[in-house]
């Protein structure tokens, strides 16, 4: 059983705080200022507490003031005693304060999908706070840096994971309509007279889209890029034919910046969705998030 304390042999906590403001700058003027406090207060917490321990704790000079040898021992207790309390208690308020959500995601999804919603995710759950993890390349969900994820599957992960699916993956090729102007137009093979710009870090390659409509011939040569947001900006400025898998070039689609050459599509390429440990996905924010995001999906397509 744990020892009860004899609380009435401990001295005041706001004569211990003055204690050590006054020991740590020997000053009563500069621990008044710290403390807020005035000069006579400050003073007056001192002789309370040395008439307390029955001790003299500063040598009182008149051009210095200073420790005596019970003050030099008391000190590095009442110092220790009160980091102890300052950060346990930080401790605490850190530990009830809510951890912000965890989402992990690749670049070209944070920047060309997922940013444009946040803010309504934002509006409908001002409590939680979103820290976005955005991966250059593709990886599969990472539980000790994330919550939740967002990511492309060829299958969708077993358990001990927990998979709510987003969208199917349709792999399709886009160019500006600067560098091919009837679109729709074009055979899949016709493509291998333009130069293509290829994606290394992702699951899907241009041997995936020509497989899939029939070409056994692979082209000669391509432009190989480590991220889909600069293949899909290239294809804008007119540089070449890239692939993309999923809605992420919509908008450009929409405005004209961007065509698909061809009417060949690979569906049913792969699957987007929300991933996150079996044992969390009751947890209030990862319930939020995966439940306004799916609905935020098919009202905002």
């Amino acid at each position: 059983m744990t020892k009860t304390l004899n609380y009435r042999k401990l001295p005041p906590l706001k004569s211990l705080k003055g204690f050590e403001s006054t020991a740590r700058q020997l000053s009563f003027r500069k621990a008044a200022a710290e403390l807020n406090l005035t000069h006579p207060a400050i003073s007056h917490q001192i002789q309370s507490l040395e008439q307390d321990l029955g001790v003299k704790l500063f040598n009182r000079d008149s051009r210095q003031m200073s420790l005596t040898a019970a003050g030099l021992s008391y000190y590095p207790i009442v110092r220790e005693a009160l980091e102890a309390l300052i950060n346990g208690s930080e401790t605490i308020r850190r530990s009830a304060s809510p951890s912000p959500l965890r989402v992990q995601t690749y670049v070209s999804t944070s920047i060309r999908w997922l940013a444009r919603r946040l803010p309504r995710f934002t509006a409908q759950h001002p409590e939680l706070d979103l820290q976005i993890i955005s991966c250059i390349e593709e990886q599969d969900f990472n539980e000790t840096v994330a919550d939740i994820g967002i990511v492309f599957c060829l299958q969708p992960p077993g358990l001990p994971l927990c998979w709510s699916p987003l969208f199917k993956g349709a792999l399709f090729a886009v160019c500006s309509p600067t560098l091919i102007p009837n679109c729709g137009e074009l055979r899949p093979e016709d493509l291998l007279d333009y130069p293509l710009i290829e994606v290394t870090s992702e699951a899907w390659q241009w041997h995936d889209f020509f497989k899939d409509s029939g070409v056994g011939k692979l082209p000669n040569s391509s432009i190989s890029v480590n991220s889909t947001v600069m293949a899909i900006e290239m294809a804008i400025d007119g540089e070449g034919i890239t692939l993309v898998n999923g809605p992420f070039a919509d908008r450009e689609l929409a405005a004209g910046r961007l065509v698909c050459p061809t009417a060949h599509c690979v569906t049913e390429f792969g699957e987007w969705g929300l991933v996150c440990r079996q044992d969390m996905r009751e947890q209030h924010n990862i319930q939020a998030f995966r439940n306004w995001l799916l609905e935020d999906f098919k009202e905002n397509k």
